[in-house]
C-alpha cells in the first residue's frame, strides 16, 4: 500500500490546548515550577532498609532483596549476600495511567540458585495511600512488620515510604519506572533524564616571537626553521622564518581551543626543514595550560623565554652517551577570555557571552520550556518482528543541555518535563531534538550502535512575545536520501519572561559578539577551524557523561555538517535572495506602471506629491519615515502569532531531485562511483559557469563606469568631459528645484511622448569599453 503524499498543512505548525499544570483542581497544591506541562500521577515506593530478617537457608544465612509488585508490574532491588539488616534506599515509580490493580505488594525474598524463598510481605490498599505534591517535605518512611501469605505477623521489619505524587517529585528522576521494566539493569542509566553542562572552553593564543642559539646539525647550510605547536589532536605550524640563521624570528599567532579542566599540555617544538618532507627536531618544550596567563581584554600579557631541549644519543666505542642541547624560544601565551568560543553556527547560536565570567552582563530574562509529548512517531527499528521506537528529547540552550527520560516502545510518548534557562541575549535560538535510543541493552550489546535522529525544532527567542505561553505541535522533519519525511510531531510549551524590558531593548544596540571579535578579529578560516575543534571537544566531553550524550546526537544538535555543499541549499538560498529583492522589484514594476500611466488617477496623485516634495524638500525624509511607520502599524495586525518552524518549501526539500539529495548525503571525500562523481562535477561546472557569467557581467558594468574618465576610449571620454562641463554650468545658473522638477516631469511623462528604443545615455554607456578584451 503506497503512502499518500503529505499535504502542505501536514508540514505546518499546529496550535494546541494542553491541560497545563493540572488545571488547578480543587484541593491541589500546584507548584509553579511545573506549570508548562501536564501533570502525570505516579505511585512512589521508597524501599529504605530491613532489620531482623529470619534466616532461610540450611546454612542459616540470608541473601535478601525486595520485590515491589503492582498488578503485572514488578521491580526488584539489588540483593545482599548473607545480610539480615540490608539497606537499599531505592525508589520505584508506577504510572497511574497503567495501574490496573488495587493492592500494592512489597515482598522480601531470599535469593537462591533454584527458587527464591519467600520471607515476608507488606501490602497497601491504593485507596488509602497519601498524596504528596512539592513543595511539601518528603514523606517520612516508617517501619512495617512483615506478614506471611496468610496475613499473620512474622519476624522481620521493612522500612518503607509509599505516596502518590507527580513528575515534579524529587524522586522522579532517579526512580525505577514501571514502563522500563524490560530494560536490563546495565541499560537503566541510558534512559534517565539528565542535565548536562558543557565545559568552559577557551581560545589559546600562542604568539611565537623568536628563538635563540639553535643547535644545528649541519652548520654549513642556511636553516629553514619553523615552529610546530600541538595541543591534544590540534597541530599548527608557523611559516619558515625569513631570517636564515640560528636566531630566527616569526612574530606569528597560532590559535587553539582548550576546555577546563585542562587535560592536555601545549607542546612547542622547533624544527628545521632539511629536505622535502624531512624535518629535523631542534628542540622541544612542554607547557601546562594551568600556568598560562588569562587575558580579559586586548592588553598583551608578558612574554616569556622558554628553554627548549634536544636529546642526542652518540656512540663512543661500545658505550652510548646521551647529550642534551638547550636553546631558547620567546613566546607570548595566553588564554583569551574576551572571545566567545563558537561551537555552533552563528545563524542559530544559543549564546554569545565571552569565556571569562567576569565579562558577563546580567541576565535579561528566563526561558521556560515544557516538553510535553510526541504524536505519530515513525518506527525506527524492529523488535520481536514489529516496528518500535524508544524516544527521548534533547534541548540545548547556552551551556546547559537537558535530556528527558526515554519512553520505551511508544509511538506517542509523554515526557511532561519542564526546564529553565537564564537568558542573556534575546537574539538567540533554543534547539530541541528528538532521538531514538538504541542503547537500552547497555554494556557490549549496544556497542557500535548509533542513536537515530527523529527530528529537530529551532525557536528564536526574539520571535516570542514576553510572558506569553506558546503551545504548538511542531512537525519533526528529517531529510533522507529518498526525500523529506515527516517522522511525527512534538508538542512543546514555551515561555520567555523578561526581567527588565529596558535592558532587553538596550541589547539591540550592542554588538552581537564580544568586543574582542571586532578589535582583534579572527579570519574566517581560523573561525571555521576553531569551531570544528570546539565541536569535537564538546562532543567528547558530553560523551563521557553518564548517561552519555553521544557524538551523533551532539553533532546533529550543533549542525556540524551545515557548511557542506548542497545543490538543494544553494537553490534555496538563491530564491531567498530573490525574495529579499522581490520588494525592490515590485516597487520598480509599480513605478514603471506609474510612468506608463496605467492608472491615470494614481499617476496624477504621484505628480502632485512630487511637486509638493520639490517645493518643500525638507518634507522628503519625514514623509519616508512616516510612510514606514504607517506600514509597520498596518502590518502589526497581521504579525506572526506563532514561532517559526522548519519550512520544507523554503528549504526546497520537497522539490529536490533524488540525485541532488544523494550528493548531499555523500561522505567527504566522496564514496560514490567515478561515473556519478564525473556527472556531478560536470553539473557543478555548468552551475559555476552561469555564476561566472553573471559575475563577469557585473564586472563589465563596473569597468564601463570607470572607463568614463580613463580615456581608454578617447572620443567617449571627451564627450563625457564636455557634457560634465556643460552640466556644471547649467546646474550652477539654474535653481536646483527647477532641475529636479523638470527631471521628474521627464521621467513621469505620458507614454505618447515615449518610444521603445533605448535612451541616449544608455546607448552611450553600453558602447564604453571594458577589460573583457584583455581576458584570455
Amino acid at each position: 500500500m503506497m503512502q499518500r503524499p503529505l499535504r502542505p498543512e501536514d508540514y505546518s505548525l499546529k496550535q494546541t490546548s494542553p491541560h497545563l499544570g493540572g488545571g488547578g483542581a480543587a484541593g491541589d497544591k500546584l507548584t509553579t515550577t511545573y506549570d508548562l506541562v501536564e501533570q502525570m500521577q505516579y505511585l512512589y515506593v521508597r524501599v529504605v532498609k530491613a532489620k531482623d530478617l529470619p534466616a532461610k537457608d540450611v546454612t542459616g544465612s540470608l541473601d535478601p532483596y525486595v520485590e515491589v509488585k503492582l498488578g503485572n508490574y514488578k521491580g526488584t532491588t539489588r540483593h545482599f549476600e548473607k545480610k539480615t539488616n540490608p539497606e537499599w534506599n531505592q525508589v520505584f515509580a508506577f504510572s497511574k495511567d497503567r495501574i490496573q490493580a488495587s493492592i500494592l505488594e512489597v515482598l522480601v525474598k531470599d535469593k537462591d540458585f533454584v527458587k527464591d524463598d519467600f520471607v515476608g510481605r507488606v501490602t497497601f490498599d491504593l485507596s488509602e495511600i497519601p498524596k504528596r505534591v512539592p513543595p511539601d517535605s518528603p514523606l517520612a518512611p516508617q517501619w512495617y512488620r512483615l506478614e506471611n501469605k496468610n496475613g499473620d505477623k512474622v519476624k522481620g521489619e521493612l522500612m518503607l515510604a509509599v505516596w502518590m505524587g507527580t513528575q515534579a517529585d524529587e524522586a522522579f528522576s532517579n526512580a525505577w519506572h514501571s514502563d522500563a521494566a524490560t530494560v536490563p539493569s546495565d541499560g537503566l542509566a541510558n534512559i534517565r533524564s539528565k542535565v548536562y553542562l558543557t565545559p568552559k572552553v577557551w581560545y589559546v593564543r600562542v604568539n611565537v616571537i623568536e628563538a635563540q642559539d639553535l643547535q644545528l646539525s649541519d652548520k654549513g647550510r642556511f636553516p629553514e626553521v619553523f615552529v610546530k605547536a600541538s595541543l591534544g589532536n590540534q597541530a599548527l605550524r608557523t611559516r619558515i622564518s625569513a631570517i636564515r640563521n640560528i636566531n630566527p624570528m616569526w612574530n606569528e599567532d597560532l590559535m587553539f581551543v582548550a576546555a577546563e579542566p585542562f587535560e592536555e599540555h601545549l607542546v612547542i617544538s622547533v624544527e628545521d626543514r632539511v629536505g622535502p618532507n624531512k624535518e629535523e627536531l631542534l628542540g622541544k618544550t612542554i607547557i601546562p595550560l594551568q600556568n598560562v596567563d588569562r587575558r580579559l581584554d586586548y592588553k598583551p600579557v608578558p612574554s616569556r623565554w622558554y628553554t627548549i631541549e634536544k636529546h642526542v644519543v652518540i656512540t663512543e666505542g661500545d658505550k652510548k652517551k646521551e647529550l642534551k642541547f638547550s636553546s631558547r624560544i620567546h613566546l607570548r601565551i595566553c588564554l583569551d577570555g574576551g572571545y566567545h568560543v563558537l561551537d555552533e553556527s552563528t545563524h542559530y547560536s544559543s549564546d554569545f557571552r565571552p569565556t571569562a565570567k567576569q565579562l558577563w552582563k546580567p541576565s535579561i530574562g528566563v526561558l521556560e520550556l515544557g516538553i510535553l509529548n510526541a504524536q505519530g512517531l515513525s518506527p525506527m527499528k524492529n523488535k520481536d518482528g514489529k516496528g518500535t521506537v524508544d524516544a527521548y528529547c534533547i534541548a540545548k540552550y547556552g551551556q546547559k543541555w537537558v535530556r528527558t527520560r526515554t519512553i520505551i516502545d511508544s509511538f506517542a510518548p509523554k515526557w511532561n518535563e519542564q526546564y529553565t534557562w537564564e537568558v542573556y541575549d534575546p537574539c538567540t535560538v533554543v534547539t530541541i531534538g528528538v532521538f531514538d535510543n538504541c542503547h537500552l541493552q547497555g554494556g557490549e550489546k549496544a556497542a557500535g550502535t548509533r542513536d537515530s535522529r527523529i527530528g529537530k525544532v529551532r525557536i528564536r527567542l526574539s520571535t516570542l512575545e514576553t510572558d506569553k505561553v506558546y503551545t504548538h505541535a511542531y512537525p519533526l522533519l528529517v531529510l533522507l536520501p529518498s526525500g523529506v519525511k515527516k517522522m511525527g510531531e512534538v508538542q512543546l510549551a514555551v515561555r520567555f519572561t523578561c526581567s527588565s524590558l529596558l535592558n532587553m531593548m538596550h541589547m539591540y544596540s550592542l554588538p552581537l559578539l564580544p568586543k574582542m571579535h571586532y578589535l582583534f578579529p579572527l579570519s574566517v578560516t581560523q573561525l571555521d577551524n576553531l569551531r570544528y575543534q570546539a565541536t569535537q571537544i564538546v562532543s567528547m566531553r558530553l560523551g563521557r557523561a553518564e548517561p552519555p550524550l553521544r557524538k551523533e546526537v551532539v553533532e546533529y544538535m550543533l549542525d556540524v555538517d551545515s557548511h557542506m555543499w548542497s545543490m538543494r541549499k544553494s537553490k534555496a538560498n538563491f530564491f531567498r535572495l530573490m525574495g529579499v529583492f522581490s520588494g525592490v522589484i515590485a516597487v520598480g514594476k509599480w513605478f514603471n506602471q506609474i510612468c506608463n500611466w496605467r492608472n491615470p488617477l494614481t499617476t496624477v496623485l504621484i505628480h502632485v506629491l512630487f511637486v509638493i516634495l520639490v517645493l518643500y524638500p525638507e518634507l522628503i525624509l519625514p514623509t519616508i519615515f512616516l510612510y514606514l511607520f504607517l506600514i509597520g502599524v498596518w502590518y502589526y495586525r497581521r504579525r506572526p502569532r506563532h514561532p517559526p518552524h522548519m519550512d520544507t518549501r523554503l528549504s526546497h526539500a520537497e522539490t529536490a531531485h533524488p540525485d541532488e539529495l544523494d550528493e548531499e548525503f555523500d561522505t567527504f571525500p566522496t564514496s560514490r562511483p567515478p561515473d556519478i562523481v564525473r556527472m556531478r562535477y560536470d553539473r557543478l561546472r555548468s552551475v559555476a559557469g552561469r555564476i561566472q557569467t553573471v559575475v563577469g557581467d557585473l564586472a563589465t558594468q563596473g569597468e564601463r563606469l570607470l572607463s568614463l574618465l580613463s580615456w581608454r576610449d578617447p572620443r567617449a571620454t571627451a564627450l563625457f568631459v564636455i557634457f560634465c562641463l556643460i552640466a556644471a554650468i547649467v546646474l550652477y545658473v539654474t535653481p536646483f528645484r527647477l532641475v529636479a522638477f523638470l527631471a521628474g516631469i521627464y521621467v513621469l511623462r505620458h507614454p505618447r511622448f515615449r518610444h521603445k528604443m533605448p535612451s541616449v545615455p544608455l546607448n552611450f554607456f553600453r558602447r564604453l569599453p571594458a577589460r573583457t578584451d584583455s581576458m584570455l
